[in-house]
């Protein structure tokens, strides 16, 4: 049974990886500087990172370790999550950003970007 486990949650972070990946590129041809680097063999480890305003970055390091989110503005850290609460944030990032009312990014938690 932890070797199935084992097996799915490794194609769970190789499918996000790609979706990181795409995500990235559509990002970028929406005019916001984001990128997904990834390393290791088979797609195990990635860190995607998306500029969302002035000094305003999130970066979310992806690996079969685990999945963290990290909101920074101004070189400092604003909030940290991990795990589904990371998968989450990354989906109302999303939404925001998909936003077609909106022509400039929107802050996330409330903060004026």
């Amino acid at each position: 049974m932890f070797y199935r486990l084992s097996d799915q949650y490794r194609q769970f972070v190789r499918e996000l990886i790609v979706n990181l990946q795409a995500l990235a590129i559509v990002l970028e041809r929406r005019g916001y500087i984001a990128s997904c680097y990834t390393w290791g063999d088979e797609l195990e480890r990635a860190t995607f990172i998306v500029n969302i305003g002035s000094e305003h970055l999130i970066r979310l390091l992806v690996s079969d370790y685990g999945i963290s989110w990290t909101e920074i503005r101004d070189d400092r850290e604003l909030m940290k999550l991990e795990g589904a609460e990371a998968i989450g944030q990354l989906q109302e990032l999303m939404d925001r950003l998909s936003n077609p009312e909106s022509a400039q990014p929107v802050p996330l938690i409330g903060m004026e970007v």
